[in-house]
């Protein structure tokens, strides 16, 4: 049986039918979400984009969940349309480090797909 290498993308298929994909960390946690897309091949485009702009830190908007206790971040294109949403954080610095981690394993990261 083979090792799960992380960082990567793994497109999924949701149950209404449609497209989305998870960024999972180098420590197999979920570190980003899409939205979801009605054609795979838009689903892959969300990804390459997500690789486009990842490096860049004005892509990332850091957020205070309504609760005002948990932290998270977009990631959005040059176009100001949002690419993906983080999971919920502990912490601000916790935040931070998962835009870090994006910035630098999305744009190598492998891609797989599940659907």
């Amino acid at each position: 049986m083979s090792q799960i290498k992380f960082p990567k993308f793994i497109i999924s298929k949701t149950k209404n039918g449609e497209y989305m994909f998870n960024l999972w960390a180098v420590n197999g946690r979920i570190i980003l979400t899409s939205e979801t897309y009605t054609q795979k091949q838009n689903c892959i485009k969300g990804i390459e984009s997500v690789q486009n702009h990842a490096d860049d830190d004005k892509n990332y908007d850091r957020k205070t969940a309504k609760n005002g206790v948990q932290y998270y971040f977009t990631l959005k294109a040059r176009n100001g349309q949002i690419i993906g949403k983080s999971e919920m954080y502990e912490s601000i610095a916790a935040r931070d480090n998962g835009i870090k981690a994006i910035r630098r394993d999305a744009p190598k990261a492998e891609t797989e797909d599940l659907s």
